[in-house]
């Protein structure tokens, strides 16, 4: 059975809203890369963000390169979960990481130097930039971090289309979807401030976020998914996270099943079903912010 094609052309359905579906953590396991690839190809994603310190990101970056044309193919910048590309030294935990950030203790260099080796990382894997930059939880809107990013973007990408994921939503819009109210309120905050920073700079981003979660068994993806596009801005960004468990992501993260439960939903019928109850389309943002976003 083919499965319908959910990523719109750039001159397609006029009127409908137009948002980035994307996913991350591509290249952290083999399962993750499976689905992710799956999704991609048969239209049913127009973003991925991968993982280049991950051992399996050369193998997998070779498995991904054929889909190039299909989504836009970001970095998903990494400072915990995964040593570095650079010390190699078992990362920090979040908490400590955004603690360090807060009280403006980050080696700010040694973040420097990790963003441009995986940026290169991604470049010598797949022969080109990448199309965007975001961060494994959230990590590029952190104070002083955030600064290395814009500085490092507007250096090595200056194309209008390149955009960088923003991690906030007006707070009437929280409340309106319903999804994780207090976590999407904390990672909008360490983030603020960052939507205009990146404007203010000529970097293209999303005009809202959604697809915040807290991974237990007792959420409903599908009602998740409907909560976050009940009344979703044209330009909005959903992130997910598809994949299938193996001995390699149950080894490097914690969270396994859930995963398997986004894939089964967005392969399957129901997300057509609440994208179009929507009124909504899912576009690359590399044709969206060549077009412009309605704010």
């Amino acid at each position: 059975m083919t499965l319908p094609d959910h990523v719109a052309p750039p001159d397609s359905a006029p009127g409908r809203r137009r948002i980035i579906l994307s996913a991350d953590d591509y290249g952290l396991s083999p399962g993750i890369g499976i689905a992710i690839r799956s999704l991609i190809d048969a239209g049913r994603l127009s973003a991925t963000a991968c993982m280049t310190s991950s051992p399996d990101w050369p193998a997998e970056a070779a498995l991904l390169e054929p889909l190039s044309g299909r989504a836009d193919i970001g970095l998903h910048f990494t400072l915990t979960g995964l040593p570095g590309l650079v010390s190699r030294q078992a990362p920090p935990a979040l908490g400590q990481l955004i603690i360090r950030a807060l009280t403006g203790r980050l080696d700010l260099g040694a973040v420097a130097a990790e963003l441009e080796a995986q940026l290169d990382a991604f470049e010598a894997a797949l022969g080109r930039p990448p199309d965007f930059l975001d961060g494994h939880h959230h990590v590029h809107q952190l104070a002083g971090i955030r600064k290395i990013v814009v500085q490092a973007v507007r250096r090595r990408y200056p194309s209008a289309t390149f955009y960088v994921r923003n991690c906030s939503d007006r707070i009437v819009a929280t409340f309106g979807h319903g999804c994780q109210i207090g976590r999407s309120f904390v990672i909008g905050g360490l983030g603020s401030g960052f939507a205009n920073l990146l404007r203010e700079n000529g970097i293209a981003t999303n005009t809202a976020f959604r697809g915040v979660r807290s991974f237990v068994a007792a959420e409903n993806y599908g009602d998740l998914f409907a909560g976050w596009l009940r009344a979703i801005p044209d330009g909005a960004l959903i992130m997910c996270h598809p994949g299938q468990v193996d001995a390699s992501l149950a080894a490097r993260d914690s969270v396994t099943a859930p995963r398997e439960a986004e894939f089964a939903f967005l392969a399957g019928p129901g997300a057509a079903t609440a994208l179009e109850q929507a009124g909504v389309q899912v576009q690359r943002g590399s044709f969206l912010y060549t077009m412009g976003a309605r704010a």
